[in-house]
């Protein structure tokens, strides 16, 4: 019997992994999305089914429920709230491994070996942690707490107290005969003082650095329920949460190399936010007049738009459209919020329809998650080979007659070139400023998440457009 749960248990792992690799690919990722949960219903049958426990009720009960509630969430979450998502579903996995471990650690008092108790002391900290972060990064991602990191006083030093206590704990809670009273005080003590790690660490991350935040929670459900599997003695359980902890580490470290971050500095929130009353000059960081600034901005090529001022613009850009034989799209998480992929869609077949070059250029943190915006075009229908990657967009940008971004600050921000001791300092950005001429939908000229001003939006090569996406795009396509 082992060694039918262990050939099948195999093969349900390798589906999984295939079904990674078919995610990485736009083209095949529904279907690799697809091989990876039936796999894993499998598996848990399987596993339900190796214990001798497919008879209880209760068991098939929690699956049913918990299916339906995935479809009601599938079907009515949309996909500008698809992080926020994610985020909550790390958490839920995290929840899952700590509830486990601290069932193992109550119920099996005084039979446990050193293994099981130190397996189940670090899923239950990893697990409490990944639960607790995980509600933060929902919080900020839908707008229920400030995106900016929040510094407690002496945070460095609460958290550095927190993990050596964790630590401490673990190791009281292996030693073999302690009293059950000290067992037990230990254990809630790891739970309480991981959750207050998890948000302690979650809290100070920036929104600009919540991709990163995503994928390392994802990381730490998967290395959760591997942990758990030890203390289960669970082969399969081990070996699946360490490929979801694997493959969420990849990920982290793909994103922390995209912004030119290291995950030490994000985990600690080094990263400093400027306050709106300062502006990037020349790679500097100076205080000016707000007002000042906010008329100086109200040239000729910045547009609010109403009835009088429509046709003004579609003369102006009329010709530039008219012109331009190659066209890049910059979409941000902005896009996302104002719903304009569609709009854009339409935008991309008029430009296809009058014989243009059109390509989209995706920065890997554009949205709130990776792949966000990727999602959202192929969502509408715009072709896969048309979403270039940073490196294959900035090699063209010096070549293209138009951009147009829309929604995106930060991934555009040439300050990130400059000026030193910012957020987005040495992160790689995409290169629209080589572009002969930029059309800019954004909402308006404020920062982004990374409080950081944007000096592309005095180029003399640019004009906003600023509002509502929708009805910034829906001008550009009435200018042809």
């Amino acid at each position: 019997m082992i060694t039918i749960y262990t050939v099948i248990g195999l093969v349900l792992t390798l589906g999984v992994l295939f079904g990674i690799k078919l995610m990485s690919s736009p083209k095949t990722a529904v279907l690799g999305n697809l091989i990876g949960s039936i796999s894993m219903f499998c598996a848990i049958i399987l596993t339900l089914s190796y214990n001798n426990i497919l008879n209880v009720s209760l068991l098939w009960i929690a699956l049913i429920v918990g299916g339906v509630i995935g479809i009601i969430l599938a079907v009515k979450v949309t996909m500008v709230q698809m992080p926020q998502m994610v985020a909550l579903l790390n958490g839920l996995g995290g929840a899952s491994s700590a509830i486990v471990a601290l069932i193992i650690l109550f119920n099996n008092y005084g039979d446990l070996n050193l293994v099981s108790r130190l397996s189940s002391g670090l899923a239950l900290t990893i697990g409490a942690i990944t639960f607790s972060g995980s509600l933060i990064a929902v919080a900020k991602l839908s707008g229920k707490m400030k995106q900016q990191p929040i510094v407690f006083k002496a945070h460095a030093f609460l958290n550095t107290i927190s993990i050596c206590f964790i630590v401490f704990s673990i190791i009281i809670i292996s030693l073999p005969n302690i009293s059950r009273v000290v067992h037990f005080t230990f254990t809630m003590m790891i739970f309480f003082v991981s959750i207050f790690y998890g948000v302690a660490f979650s809290i100070r991350v920036g929104g600009a650095d919540m991709p990163i935040t995503i994928s390392l929670l994802n990381s730490f459900s998967g290395l959760a329920a591997s942990v758990a599997g030890f203390a289960l003695y669970d082969p399969l359980l081990v070996v699946i949460g360490a490929i979801v902890g694997a493959s969420g580490l990849i990920l982290t470290q793909i994103m922390c190399n995209a912004m030119n971050r290291s995950l030490r500095d994000v985990i600690t929130g080094r990263t400093l936010v400027l306050k709106a009353d300062k502006v990037i000059e020349n790679g500097h960081v100076n205080h000016v007049n707000k007002e000042a600034t906010t008329k100086e901005s109200k040239s000729f090529n910045v547009f609010e738009f109403d009835d009088k001022q429509n046709q003004i613009v579609e003369s102006l850009i009329g010709p530039i459209l008219k012109n331009a034989q190659t066209v890049m799209i910059v979409p941000g998480y902005g896009m996302a919020l104002a719903q304009a992929q569609y709009i854009i869609k339409e935008l991309h077949d008029k430009f296809v329809e009058k014989g243009k070059e059109i390509n989209f250029a995706i920065h890997p943190v554009a949205g709130r998650m990776p792949g966000h915006m990727n999602v959202l075009l192929a969502e509408v229908g715009i072709p896969y080979d048309k979403l270039l990657d940073l490196e294959e967009s900035n090699a063209k940008f010096s070549n293209t007659d138009l951009v147009i971004v829309v929604g995106a600050n930060d991934v555009v921000n040439p300050a990130a070139n400059t000026a030193e001791g910012t957020p987005i300092y040495g992160m790689p950005i995409l290169e629209v400023y080589k572009a002969k001429h930029i059309l800019i939908c954004n909402k308006d000229t404020k920062p982004g998440y990374s409080g950081v001003d944007n000096p592309l939006y005095n180029d003399d090569n640019v004009i906003l457009l600023l509002g509502d996406a929708k009805d910034s795009l829906k001008i550009i396509i009435n200018s042809f």
